[in-house]
């Protein structure tokens, strides 16, 4: 080939992989755009590749993703924000294609082009591309202009603002619902950049306009812009305009409106201030919490101790608390696990008397409830509650409930449990813990399920480490290592395993003392299994324990199972010599 036609073989390569019928080449090909462009230099980029790309919009989905996604970083390849405009027209094609991800990958390649192209540019190009797709024939061109408006607006000459604002209040009324839905969902990112004066009358108009919508889709995206236009709105004006507007959602007759009322209620306070807070959604939210629907309970619920937190205890207390003993008792079991996992941060709100009076009750009938769910969100936020009450009001009935989860035929709720005694154990006090849970700590290591014994080993370091060694010595050592004399191979494996977890919290003449003659001891299994776990653990002790005992105990361990006859028994004891040898040279 001549050096004449050479740089012309990138351009020819990418439109024969373009063009190939496998996908898979053709995504390459698109991938390495930025390496092709890098290759034919800025101008070919915007005379050749750029053209290409603009005719070849008729492919597979994936492709056209990566293509909106690989134009959005091209600026530097087509020569900068000075030519940027080129890359508007490719991506204007994509913003029209059916596939809602690859519309919304090329909405947001514009956004970044648009925040980095000149001020004239931006009038000149990029202005009359929203008004092209938002007056399109089809309707996805109109979706994608919502997302475009943002950009254009501040920038733009005051005659060119009166008229985007009128095109998004016609999109608002688009007989198209996802164009709605759209226009719902940018509201606010256009309010934001949109002046005062204009807020208030123009933005809030077609906000009303949103919020009476016969689609609960798009009144239900509205709900979102209640919380974005409060923010901006003055107090007085928020609460004149989105107030009401809340009050009617909480009550409206899609049970998705209402559930995302619901969601977002927290925000909307916040939005609207705490007076209006308390006297006007306080009754919304009761509802919401009584709710038909259990979707909407379960949002509801999950929002309580938020909204306790705007409230005074009084009025808590007076309102809300009804609510949360009832929902105690819902029929759905996601609505009292939903209440479960927010309930224990109502008592810091409430104070010790009206948490030991009014939440006890209820946290204790959660905490006999019959789903596991619902008793493990109560445990796994304790410490909440404990700092109020103290845990004596609360060990008494706390124990039953963690016995029973404990013993849970399921064996992720033993699971979860086990995860959380570290954190019962600093709360209930090594006293109780000894009395109650110990005995459940070394059951678990015999436990039938891999994933328990695995966590109940890696449970009884966590808790050395809590109350101290000596404590684990009394404790936690004796029992463990009784258990290396288990009948059953997988079981010694998990009290190997405990041990390699306890050598380091528990110190070296511990370790030396008591962990290392029974590793040793376990050295002459008949398990191979059990001879290579040896290896694994005896090469964790080595940093630990001093060099002496390494030469008088480990090494020839080690030297030993390195004979052994089976090959894995070889090649762990193996690389714990080597890690030996490491660490005799490096000290």
């Amino acid at each position: 080939m001549s050096m004449i036609d050479e740089p012309l073989y990138p351009i020819a390569v990418l439109i024969d992989e373009l063009k190939n019928e496998d996908i898979q080449l053709r995504l390459n090909s698109i991938r390495r755009l930025t390496t092709i462009a890098l290759a034919l230099g800025a101008e070919r980029t915007r005379k050749e590749l750029i053209p290409f790309l603009c005719e070849n919009n008729d492919d597979d989905d994936e492709v056209l993703l990566t293509m909106a996604e690989e134009l959005g970083i091209f600026i530097p390849y087509v020569g900068g924000v000075d030519y940027a405009n080129v890359l508007l027209l490719p991506l204007e094609t994509l913003c029209t294609v059916e596939e809602t991800c690859v519309r919304d990958k090329a909405v947001e390649s514009l956004c970044r082009i648009g925040a980095q192209i000149r001020v004239q540019d931006l009038v000149e190009y990029f202005i009359p591309l929203v008004k092209r797709l938002a007056g399109g024939e089809w309707f996805t061109a109109r979706v994608s202009s919502c997302g475009l408006f943002h950009i254009a607006y501040p920038s733009a000459p005051e005659a060119l603002k009166t008229e985007l604002r009128a095109i998004y209040s016609q999109l608002c009324q688009d007989d198209m619902p996802m164009v709605r839905r759209s226009a719902a969902t940018n509201l606010g990112k256009f309010a934001a950049t949109v002046e005062a004066a204009h807020l208030k009358t123009e933005i809030m108009s077609m906000f009303d306009d949103l919020t009476q919508d016969d689609q609960d889709s798009v009144r239900l995206l509205a709900v979102e812009g209640c919380a974005a236009l409060g923010k901006l709105l003055e107090p007085q004006d928020c609460v004149a305009h989105i107030l009401p507007v809340i009050v009617n959602f909480s009550q409206d007759k899609s049970w998705r409106v209402r559930y995302m009322v619901a969601n977002q209620l927290y925000e909307l306070c916040e939005a609207v201030g705490p007076e209006p807070s308390r006297s006007d959604l306080v009754p919304a939210y009761v509802r919401l919490l009584r709710d038909n629907e259990a979707e909407v309970r379960i949002a509801a619920a999950g929002k309580v101790t938020k909204f306790c937190r705007i409230l005074n205890p009084d009025l808590a207390i007076q309102h809300i608390l009804p609510c949360v003993k009832e929902l105690s008792t819902d029929s759905s079991q996601h609505v009292r696990s939903a209440l479960a996992s927010v309930i224990m941060g109502m008592a810091p709100v409430l104070g010790k008397d009206a948490t030991i009076e009014q939440l006890l009750p209820i946290f204790l009938s959660l905490l006999k409830d019959e789903f596991p769910d619902v008793r493990l969100n109560i445990i796994s936020k304790l410490d909440q509650v404990n700092q109020v009450i103290g845990i004596d009001l609360l060990s008494q009935s706390l124990l039953p409930a963690i016995v029973e989860l404990a013993e849970d035929r399921h064996w992720r709720v033993r699971l979860a449990i086990i995860e959380y005694i570290p954190l019962l154990a600093s709360q209930l006090g090594v006293g109780f813990f000894d009395d109650k849970l110990g005995a459940l700590c070394m059951q678990w290591l015999k436990d039938k399920v891999y994933s328990i014994r695995d966590a109940a080993a890696n449970n009884v370091k966590r808790l050395a480490e809590e109350f101290g060694p000596e404590w684990a010595m009394q404790h936690i050592v004796p029992q463990v290592l009784d258990m290396i004399n288990n009948p059953h191979y997988l079981y010694r494996m998990t009290i190997l395993h405990a041990i390699s977890l306890l050598a380091p919290v528990m110190g070296s003449d511990i370790t030396c003392s008591k962990l290392l003659p029974v590793v040793i001891n376990a050295s002459k299994d008949r398990v191979p299994n059990i001879k290579f776990n040896v290896a694994k653990v005896l090469q964790s002790l080595i940093p630990i324990v001093d060099q002496s005992v390494v030469e008088k105990a480990i090494r020839p361990c080690l030297v030993e199972l390195s004979e052994d006859p089976d090959v894995d028994v070889r090649f762990f004891a193996n690389q714990a010599l080597q890690s030996s040898d490491q660490v005799m040279m490096s000290s």
